[in-house]
C-alpha cells in the first residue's frame, strides 16, 4: 500500500501541471477594473507573469543561506505554520498587533524567517509588481530550501493569494505541539485535510534538519510526568549530552533537531526514531506509540531514502493546496507585513488570480 501511495506524487506533478483556466471574468472594485480567473493552483501560474519567479527567490535564499546555514529549515516551517492556520494564506507575515499569529504560542520567539520573505518580496516587486502573492513566495521558498539542502523537488503550485486578516487564537489551537499526543497531532492533521499516517509521519520528517530551543523538549529530561522523571522513551547518551546543553528548565539555547547529520535534508531522522533519539516527543512518539500506524512508515523511511523523498514532495503538495475559508477575500500584498490599503487590487476570493502585465 505505502509504494502505490508514493507512486502517486509522479501523477500528482503531473495532474498540477495540467490545470486550466475555468473561466475569465472582469469585475469593477473601487472603479479600477480586475480581470479575474477562476482556476486551480498550477504551477505554471507565473509564467506569463512573472517567469523568473523561482530564480529571483532562489538568489536571495542562496544569499541568506552563505550567512545563516537554518535559514533553509526556518523557511521551510515557515510555510508549515501558515497552511495549518486558515490555509495558505500568507496569514503569518501579518504583523497587526491584534491578530498577529507571530506571537502565538507555538510562533513566539521561535518561527523566523520574515526578514528573508521581506527581501524576496522586495526584489519581485521591482520586477513584476502586484503579481506574486506572499503566500506563493513562501511556498517556493520552502520547496527551494529543501532542494539546497539536499532533499526533493516538486513542481509547486501556484496562484495563492494572501488573506486580510491573521488568526491568533487558531494559530494556538490548530498547529501540532512539541509535547502533543499521537492522536491530537492526527487530529489536528484532519482537520485540515491531510492523512492522519503517511502525512503525518513524512511531515515530520522535516524534523531532519534544523535547530529547536530547551523549552521544547526539557521536560523530558527533567519533568516527564510531573515527578521529576525522564521521558522513558529518551535514550540515555543523548538525554545526558542534552542535559548539558540544557542544564535547566525554561533555556532557549539551541541544539539540533537531527544530530546526525544537522544540516541535511535526508532520513537519517527516521533512523534517530529507531534508537529512541528522537529530540520532540511529538517526533518520538511516531515510533513508540505501541501498535501505531505510524511505526510501520517510520521503518519504511528508515531504510528507503527514496520513498521518504517521494512521499514527502506529495505530502507537500496536499500541504500547500489547504486552502483558506471560501469566505475569506484575498489578496496580492505589496508588503507582506501588512494588508494593502488600495483595495483596488484586492481580488474576490483566495482563488482568484490577478492578471497583470510586466
Amino acid at each position: 500500500m505505502l509504494n502505490n501511495r508514493y507512486s502517486m506524487v509522479v501523477w500528482s506533478k503531473m495532474s498540477f501541471s495540467r490545470h486550466i483556466v475555468t473561466a475569465l471574468f472582469c469585475v469593477a472594485l473601487l472603479e479600477t477594473p480586475v480581470c479575474v480567473a477562476q482556476d486551480q493552483l498550477t504551477p505554471t501560474y507565473y509564467d506569463q507573469t512573472c517567469p523568473y519567479v523561482n530564480h529571483i527567490i532562489r538568489k536571495i535564499l542562496l544569499k541568506a543561506f552563505l550567512n545563516d546555514t537554518r535559514i533553509t529549515a526556518s523557511l521551510l516551517r515557515l510555510h508549515f505554520h501558515d497552511c495549518f492556520v486558515q490555509g495558505c494564506d500568507g496569514s503569518i507575515l501579518l504583523d497587526d498587533p491584534n491578530t498577529t499569529e507571530k506571537v502565538a504560542r507555538p510562533n513566539a520567539n521561535s518561527v523566523r524567517g520574515f526578514e528573508v520573505i521581506d527581501d524576496m518580496k522586495a526584489a519581485l516587486e521591482n520586477v513584476c509588481s502586484q503579481t506574486v502573492s506572499c503566500a506563493d513566495i513562501v511556498a517556493i521558498a520552502a520547496e527551494q530550501s529543501v532542494v539546497l539542502s539536499g532533499g526533493p523537488s516538486w513542481a509547486v503550485p501556484l496562484g495563492r493569494k494572501d488573506s486580510r486578516s491573521a488568526n491568533r487564537s487558531l494559530a494556538n489551537t490548530a498547529l501540532p505541539g512539541f509535547n502533543d499526543p499521537l492522536d491530537l497531532i492526527k487530529a489536528k492533521f484532519a482537520a485540515v485535510g491531510l492523512d492522519t499516517s503517511l502525512d503525518v509521519v513524512a511531515l515530520s520528517g522535516a524534523h531532519t534538519f534544523g535547530r529547536a530551543q530547551c523549552l521544547a523538549f526539557d521536560q523530558r529530561l527533567y519533568n516527564f510526568s510531573g515527578v521529576g522523571d525522564q521521558d522513558p522513551d529518551l535514550n540515555e547518551t543523548l538525554a545526558a549530552r542534552l542535559r548539558e546543553i540544557c542544564p535547566t528548565v525554561g533555556l532557549t539555547n539551541l541544539t539540533n533537531l537531527d544530530q546526525t547529520t544537522p544540516d541535511d535534508f535526508d532520513n537519517v531522522y527516521f533512523n534517530n526514531l529507531q534508537v529512541e533519539e528522537g529530540l520532540l516527543r511529538s517526533d518520538q512518539i511516531l515510533f513508540s506509540t505501541q501498535g501505531a500506524d505510524t511505526v510501520e512508515i517510520v521503518n519504511q523511511f528508515s531504510s528507503n531514502q527514496t520513498a521518504f523523498f517521494e512521499a514527502f514532495a506529495e505530502s507537500m503538495i496536499r500541504m500547500g493546496n489547504v486552502r483558506p475559508p471560501a469566505a475569506v477575500v484575498g489578496e496580492v500584498r505589496l508588503n507582506c507585513r501588512v494588508i494593502n490599503a488600495n483595495n483596488s487590487i484586492t481580488t474576490a476570493s483566495a482563488d482568484a488570480r490577478l492578471v497583470t502585465s510586466i
